[in-house]
């Protein structure tokens, strides 16, 4: 532990000199060649105190539910989940110098480059680190092979995890997305019912549908067109999916494909995590 904080402290000048390296190349050929390696088993975590060390990562397609189930594995871990899309809107609702170029990046579909996620995302850490965080679940970070090798040098990353779900599924779970204007609560209103086929396993996931008092309130994110989703998914394919090798060949990433909605999955996903006797255990202390 006294290590993982010994490059908290040291991030600042870390990141620095690393993202200078990183950022500034124009070679792609710094990756190292990948081979396949087990996925290492969580071991049970039976104390909350262990539990606050967790550095977990979650991978996924845009739309897949990262953030619902990073939030819920946050809660029954008592760690900070930290997003990266919700630094980005923060700096976005701000008038921050950043506001305006973010705007322009995200109308057009377009990834934020890694310097501007590292700056936000270190400037998180040190705010948590400030207030006596341990660990954290990263969400939405790294989206590059670059960015995972600056992570690696400020973190030891414990599990990374990686939801998916096929393409289709993906483009309807994000145009039925919504938030409440005035709660900002986040809802969606697809009903997904995919039938099986050659194998294929169906999936069927309900909307979840807002309380009566937010459903004339719902607004849909400007960024959730068909075209910019589109685009976000060809650009995820291209930029994202080597970060996924990265961990398999580091025996650090599971592979969880989503079976259905929330009831179907939430389950099985602490099963995969060993985490499934420790749900009923935090809930008898509460």
């Amino acid at each position: 532990m006294a290590a993982f904080t010994t490059r908290l402290t040291t991030r600042a000048s870390f990141i620095s000199s690393v993202a200078r390296r990183y950022l500034s190349s124009e070679l792609n050929s710094h990756a190292p060649p990948y081979t396949s390696a087990p996925f290492r088993l969580v071991a049970p975590r039976g104390e909350d105190q262990k539990n606050s060390h967790v550095r977990w990562v979650f991978l996924g397609c845009p739309g897949v539910g990262k953030g619902t189930y990073a939030s819920r594995l946050s809660n029954l871990l008592g760690v900070p989940h930290i997003a990266t899309g919700d630094l980005v809107r923060e700096e976005l609702s701000s008038s921050g110098p950043l506001s305006s170029q973010l705007s322009e990046i995200v109308k057009q579909g377009q990834l934020v480059s890694d310097e501007i996620i590292i700056n936000l995302l270190s400037k998180r850490l040190d705010d948590g680190e400030a207030k006596g965080e341990l660990g954290f679940i990263l969400d939405g970070f790294p989206r590059t092979i670059k960015q995972a090798e600056i992570l690696e040098g400020v973190a030891d990353i414990d599990l990374v995890i990686n939801l998916r779900l096929p393409e289709n599924v993906l483009l309807e779970k994000c145009l039925g997305r919504r938030i409440c204007n005035q709660c900002g609560g986040n809802f969606n209103v697809a009903s997904i019912d995919i039938k099986a086929e050659n194998g294929i396993p169906g999936i069927v996931m309900a909307p979840l549908l807002p309380p009566t008092d937010c459903m004339s309130k719902l607004i849909t994110r400007s960024d959730d067109t068909e075209a910019v989703v589109k685009e976000r998914l060809r650009i995820y394919n291209e930029t994202s999916r080597p970060v996924e090798e990265f961990y398999r060949s580091r025996g650090k990433l599971l592979e969880f494909n989503l079976p259905g909605g929330i009831p179907e999955s939430w389950p099985k996903l602490l099963h995969a995590l060993n985490l499934d006797d420790y749900e009923d255990k935090h809930s008898a202390a509460a």
